[in-house]
């Protein structure tokens, strides 16, 4: 390639994050709630995390995978809000163009680890209900391990792909970002290139990493409901239902958000409706989970007074 011609690839060096609103009075707003927010979804996951560690009753494939959701609730929200907190606190809203790259990578790494852990509690579910004779074999350590290991080269593969076929595209200018965190819809309205083939990327990304992944999620639940409808006792029946619905709220809510997310591009009504999306996946849902998976599991409950109050956990 020709040397000026590789210079003049990507004119623009630093992106403008529009952020979230424009008026100073509700950006101190927006501040005081997302730094409230940031620290509850923080303390909160963590808190999962030391009790899942420090409860013996805890130390179970469902909490492992439990567990590892709770890291990437924190990755993900520390990914997008603490840069969005320093912007508004320094009214600075400029981000490098090798700063964004960073950002979208990492945040579609921790995305699609999001992805292929909840199909992995989904196929736990499976074994455990409707398999629970072979549930030891089938979901020993080894496996566990096996499967979170395939997850993060699959998922790094995806965020890798998209954010290389990203520096493939000219950036001209405008560079203004209408949203509080680099993210490829939007990014791809300011590129001067033909986005064809990234979008069609996108969408097959998309196919691979959540429709897959939804399938299989639907079938695994399909086969847990037709058993769980067989027992008798209404109590093993609750029982259940409540293990399995956690999940199912947590899978509703990740994958409605995203699908709106990525399915919806081009236009700017479609961008500012992505804005308010983006808090759902990067705020909303790492916040709810937590309290999802606490609310009606007395285990975790017992495990978590333990840790925050220092008594011996509730059986």
């Amino acid at each position: 390639m020709d040397p000026e011609a590789r210079a003049n690839r990507t004119a623009v060096t630093e992106f403008i994050l529009l952020g979230l609103v424009e008026n100073e009075k509700l950006q101190s707003v927006v501040f005081v709630l997302f730094l409230f927010a940031y620290l509850v979804t923080v303390g909160g996951n963590l808190s999962i995390l030391a009790a899942i560690l420090v409860e013996p009753k805890l130390h179970t494939p469902m909490y492992f995978f439990l567990g590892n959701l709770s890291v990437l609730d924190v990755g993900c929200v520390t990914v997008t809000v603490p840069a969005m907190l320093s912007r508004l606190l320094s009214h600075k809203r400029t981000i490098s163009y090798g700063a964004c790259l960073s950002q979208l990578f990492l945040f579609h790494l921790l995305a699609g680890m999001d992805c292929f852990l909840l199909t992995a509690m989904a196929y736990d579910r499976f074994l455990a209900i409707c398999r629970p004779l072979t549930y030891s074999t089938r979901m020993r350590q080894m496996v566990q391990w096996i499967l979170m290991a395939v997850s993060w080269a699959c998922s790094f593969t995806n965020a890798l792909t998209h954010t290389i076929a990203l520096t493939n595209l000219n950036f001209c200018g405008p560079n203004e970002v209408n949203h509080f965190y680099c993210d490829l819809p939007q990014l791809f309205q300011l590129s001067c290139s033909n986005t064809q083939l990234n979008e069609l990327l996108l969408f097959a990304a998309c196919f691979i990493m959540a429709g897959i992944p939804v399938v299989l999620i639907i079938a695994s639940y399909i086969h847990v409901a037709a058993v769980v409808l067989q027992i008798r006792s209404v109590e093993g029946k609750k029982k259940a239902f409540s293990t399995c619905g956690s999940h199912l709220t947590v899978v509703f809510l990740f994958y409605g958000t995203g699908v709106f997310n990525y399915m919806c591009l081009g236009s700017a009504e479609a961008s500012d409706k992505g804005k308010g999306v983006g808090v759902f996946n990067t705020v909303i849902n790492p916040l709810l989970n937590p309290v999802i998976y606490s609310l009606r599991n007395p285990d975790v409950q017992g495990a978590l007074w333990r840790v925050l109050v220092g008594r011996q956990s509730l059986t």
